[in-house]
């Protein structure tokens, strides 16, 4: 018996102690406020995906502004380009395209048929003198009883049109669409003048088409002096204002008859 009771002693020790127990609880206390203290953390650090400004990472200190308010700096606006914005910006007539010294340069050389046209104004898209002249021509017509706005704005349509294709065959440089409408409509204007007349008296008679004949001259003469320096083209200005005065002459037909 005494053998077994050795044997049994024996078989149930071991090395494990009492000591070891609370070591391992303590180590299992330890690695779960590790767990925790790294819980914490993630909890506090931003989304990956998230913006943080620049400020909040390099300073810890709290926001002072107020709401729908947020706190800046004069130096911060400059450094953006906020502060010259609105006095760098052209003006709102210049953004449209209406310069009113070009257009008055453009009328007086109408005006003037002698005076040398500038190339470089006459080259350019502007509408603006030509619509006015045609709503004046219009209105003048409606003046003297005659309702023929569609007349003059279809006309001059299909007149632009016309004259594109032609100085595009005929030049080497080639023109737009708006330079012809340009230059078409503000030579325009003389016609303007003759419906005007056409209020006070009537033009059905020879003095009436006297008058006519010289204001289609005056159009075509002006529109192809502007033609020939605007595009280059030197020696053509009797076959340029050949079309024009056909295309005048539609116009002083309205207002003769």
């Amino acid at each position: 018996m005494s053998n077994f009771e050795q044997f049994q002693f024996d078989f149930y020790q071991s090395n494990y102690t009492i000591d070891d127990q609370e070591e391992g609880c303590n180590s299992y206390g330890s690695d779960k406020n590790l767990d925790e203290s790294r819980k914490s953390q993630t909890e506090k650090q931003p989304p990956a995906g998230a913006f943080v400004p620049s400020d909040m990472l390099l300073s810890p200190q709290s926001y002072t502004g107020q709401i729908l308010q947020p706190a800046y700096s004069p130096d911060s606006l400059s450094q953006l380009g906020y502060v010259d914005g609105f006095a760098e910006e052209p003006p709102l007539l210049e953004e449209l395209g209406i310069n009113f010294e070009h257009i008055w340069q453009k009328t007086l050389t109408v005006l003037n048929p002698m005076k040398p046209a500038d190339g470089s104004i006459m080259n350019e898209t502007d509408l603006t003198g030509p619509m006015v002249f045609c709503l004046a021509l219009g209105a003048t017509l409606l003046m003297a009883g005659k309702v023929h706005f569609g007349y003059v704005y279809g006309m001059s349509a299909i007149g632009c049109l016309a004259m594109h294709a032609l100085l595009n065959l005929m030049s080497t440089s080639g023109v737009s669409h708006g330079c012809v409408a340009s230059v078409l409509g503000y030579c325009l204007l003389p016609m303007v003048i003759l419906s005007s007349s056409a209020v006070l008296f009537s033009l059905q008679g020879i003095p009436g088409t006297v008058l006519a004949l010289f204001i289609i001259g005056w159009c075509s003469l002006s529109a192809s002096k502007i033609f020939t320096s605007a595009l280059a083209m030197e020696g053509q200005q009797l076959l340029i204002a050949y079309p024009c005065a056909l295309l005048y002459g539609l116009f002083a037909l309205l207002t003769v008859f």
